[in-house]
């Protein structure tokens, strides 16, 4: 069994086991669902965005162009988001028979823009991007992860280690949309709580990060302390927030 890896307790910032970069769907019951519905999943989408708008990812360095990678998330590292579900009926029906789905949202990569190189929170989860609306293949639009690039295709995965470098351009006139969802690995279903509650508080600390930043870069055994302690009440939480429907 692989060891757990997350972001949060490595300095280093980066992931170094010898993972493929792109993992084949063909295995997975859930993608086999979700791709059989590609089209009304795609319907709730584009109704959706016929009034409403997207919310920019919070973590505005990764971004090369201001706010132009937005989201609309239904469920986020287990907690549920109620209020955006609502619009997303039949796609929120089919995530919550799959308990190892624990994230799932709508992305949008705007027109001539990008989402810079980095490396995930964990080797936990495989993300999943279903391909909705492409506006072009390689090279104007793709995807890479370690030295493999790809591209995006209507109705059809892309699914990959999210710990591993990977990064995304969209250099064409249109926008892209695709559905990502964060599937755990079989072998840490058990540890599934632990694992969300651990990269929640690593979002948290990240988004502080930018504020106090040489705590972050000076202080990595103070970091990792506080992170444990917040795990705890995280968890908490994010029971808590499921239980009272508060998002």
């Amino acid at each position: 069994m692989p060891h757990l890896w997350f972001s949060v307790y490595d300095f280093s910032f980066s992931y170094k086991d010898a993972d493929p970069a792109f993992i084949d769907s063909k295995s997975f019951d859930w993608a086999n669902d979700l791709e059989t519905s590609v089209d009304l999943i795609r319907t709730e989408l584009q109704k959706y965005i016929e009034d409403k708008e997207f919310v920019p990812y919070f973590n505005t360095p990764m971004v090369g162009g201001k706010n132009s990678w937005k989201t609309i998330s239904l469920k986020w590292w287990s907690i549920e988001v109620f209020k955006n579900q609502n619009y997303f009926p039949f796609t929120t029906a089919i995530i919550n028979k799959y308990p190892n789905i624990v994230s799932a949202s709508f992305n949008l990569l705007e027109s001539e823009s990008a989402i810079k190189a980095h490396y995930g929170d964990t080797n936990a989860i495989y993300r999943c991007h279903l391909g909705l609306v492409i506006p072009a293949g390689l090279p104007n639009c793709g995807f890479r992860v370690n030295d493999e690039k790809r591209a995006w295709e209507n109705n059809k995965w892309l699914i990959f280690l999210d710990a591993n470098n990977h990064e995304a351009w969209n250099n064409t006139p249109k926008d892209r949309y695709i559905l990502s969802i964060d599937v755990i690995r079989d072998e840490f279903i058990q540890k599934k709580s632990f694992i969300c509650s651990t990269v929640f508080t690593s979002l948290f600390l990240q988004k502080r990060a930018r504020k106090y930043k040489i705590i972050f870069e000076t202080k990595p055994l103070l970091v990792k302390i506080l992170a444990k302690a917040l795990r705890l009440i995280v968890q908490l939480g994010m029971y808590l927030s499921n239980k009272l429907r508060i998002f």
